[in-house]
């Protein structure tokens, strides 16, 4: 199955996390989000957390994954039904699916941003906080991704090669999300309440199929 054009990229996060998004206009990676006083709801899984700010990226040397921005090429992720079936005992967040919105961005504009303000992107094979995957940094290569799994609605036994990444080093403007794909019309109500008049338009939809 070839990539698909365009490509957008997908990050999950808490709905009451996005005010303080909005203010510092920014996505933070989780090396500089533990060095903030700004207190949020955590949806992760603390021991991976923790070990991928230990786990190096090889195109960028000294660079590890937990100092970028992560990223999933689908929405409806293996984390997602982790959330929704709150049966981890590796996450202390237990509020389900509903509260959980998708960020989407476009892939060429996230890179093009990037560049332009010298901060390093990659993407990989697989999970990135897995125990082995590949990592890239040109666009020649996203035929490494196995997009069959990426896409595939049924994914138990290739969990890792759904969840491939792109990453960012550091930050993610807010100002490149395209679109807020949400659970319900009362998520999006929430959320048209939280981004108000003050903030520039963004597509926020309702988007079941992104859910489990």
């Amino acid at each position: 199955m070839p990539p698909p054009n365009p490509m957008k990229i997908y990050h999950i996060v808490h709905i009451d996390n996005l005010p303080s998004i909005i203010e510092d206009g920014y996505l933070f990676s989780d090396t500089a989000m533990r060095q903030r006083t700004k207190d949020g709801v955590k949806i992760g899984m603390n021991r991976i957390k923790d070990r991928r700010l230990t786990l190096p990226l090889t195109s960028h040397p000294g660079l590890h994954v937990g100092e970028c921005v992560p990223f999933y090429f689908c929405p409806r992720s293996p984390m997602l039904y982790m959330l929704d079936r709150r049966n981890s005992p590796d996450i202390e967040y237990q509020g389900g699916q509903q509260p959980i919105v998708h960020l989407v961005a476009d892939l060429r504009k996230a890179a093009g941003w990037a560049d332009a303000n010298n901060l390093r992107w990659a993407f990989t094979d697989s999970n990135a906080g897995s125990n082995y995957f590949e990592d890239y940094t040109n666009f020649v290569d996203l035929d490494k991704i196995d997009w069959e799994s990426v896409n595939a609605t049924q994914w138990s036994g290739r969990q890792d090669k759904k969840q491939a990444e792109f990453l960012v080093e550091h930050r993610f403007p807010w100002e490149l999300f395209e679109e807020i794909g949400v659970y319900s019309y009362r998520q999006k109500e929430q959320v048209h309440r939280i981004i108000g008049p003050q903030f520039r338009p963004i597509q926020i939809n309702v988007q079941q199929a992104w859910y489990y």
